[in-house]
């Protein structure tokens, strides 16, 4: 089994990430989280069937109240001898809003280890550019508990937790080329990943391109539109142009999502607890896209999944969301 396993999860490429501490490599594919309802026994069945078929890149966050599934699956996966050891995975967390101040964000690291009985993270991620009251995690965000994040303070912590060990890499979320601008002005360990909504149906090209010129690695949350969730949209998987490349390649919608996203050189996070979804998420690396695929992929009507007025509730000191965004999220 462990052979087999092996070929599985070397056909699966893999990039270095810049500005780690040492070496790092990220596979170029990743197994996601979030979920409306985390049910833990659920979550750890899919998180060792997804081992056993070659994954090993695996994204949580705090805010997803999936760390401390993850973190059993993990064990148990080291117990059943799916994995040689934890240095085989890949693993992402993320710093939620109301910890993005400077004084916590250690703690906030701390917190996540010990929930997923882990040591070190691969990557650690500030989950949105903005920072709201401590103690306040409701999702959306109340708009008279946002504040301005202090990003100097809160990505020196970011840089601190990377020096102590405690992650090999740091990054963000959420960030528009104007926030990673700022960033990079002053940053002395730079991002190495910005975490974004991607997909045919919102394809972040001024984004993507920023990224790429400046060394950040951009993985896809929702790379398939997150249909079925509560902020997920059908607009991607329903969408009739994909339908009919993924009918002309003998692939499925999902495929064909998940191969242009790697192909724009980025990571797909995709989330599925189907053991035959799962499988065939991993069969996106022995085909190619054709000119002819791109140029209808291309007149696509572009629009996000979840509006960025949807991300705050509607009272409180803020006029508008783009006061906090500089319009540009």
């Amino acid at each position: 089994m462990t052979t087999a396993l092996n070929s599985v999860t070397n056909k699966i490429p893999k990039m270095e990430l810049s500005s780690s501490s040492g070496p790092v490599s990220m596979p170029v594919i990743g197994f996601g989280t979030a979920a409306d309802n985390n049910d833990g026994a659920t979550l750890i069945s899919a998180v060792l069937e997804s081992i056993k078929l070659g994954y090993r890149h695996f994204d949580t966050a705090s805010a997803y109240g999936s760390e401390q599934a993850l973190g059993e699956a993990i064990a148990e996966a080291l117990r059943l001898g799916l994995i040689a050891s934890r240095d085989d995975l890949f693993i992402t967390s993320k710093l939620w809003p109301s910890e993005a101040h400077a004084h916590l964000v250690l703690p906030s690291l701390q917190k996540s280890l010990r929930t997923l009985q882990l040591e070190y993270l691969d990557l650690y991620l500030i989950h949105w550019p903005i920072t709201v009251t401590p103690g306040k995690r409701e999702f959306p965000f109340d708009k008279q508990d946002l504040m301005p994040m202090d990003f100097k303070s809160v990505w020196a912590a970011m840089e601190e937790c990377q020096r102590l060990g405690l992650t090999k890499s740091i990054g963000v979320s959420n960030f528009s080329c104007k926030k990673l601008e700022n960033l990079l002005s002053f940053a002395t360990i730079p991002p190495s990943v910005n975490q974004v909504e991607m997909n045919p149906v919102w394809q972040q090209k001024k984004l993507t391109q920023f990224c790429k010129a400046n060394g950040i690695i951009v993985t896809a949350f929702s790379p398939l539109g997150a249909k079925g969730s509560s902020w997920g949209t059908n607009d991607v998987m329903d969408n009739e142009v994909l339908k009919e490349i993924a009918k002309t390649h003998g692939k499925t919608v999902a495929q064909v999502c998940l191969r242009w996203v790697y192909e724009q050189g980025a990571v797909p996070i995709v989330k599925s607890y189907n053991k035959e979804r799962l499988k065939e998420n991993l069969q996106i690396f022995d085909w190619e896209l054709s000119e002819d695929d791109y140029d209808k992929i291309g007149q696509i009507k572009q629009h996000r999944m979840m509006p960025k007025e949807e991300l705050v509730s509607a009272h409180g000191p803020y006029k508008s969301v783009e006061e906090l965004w500089d319009g540009e999220l």
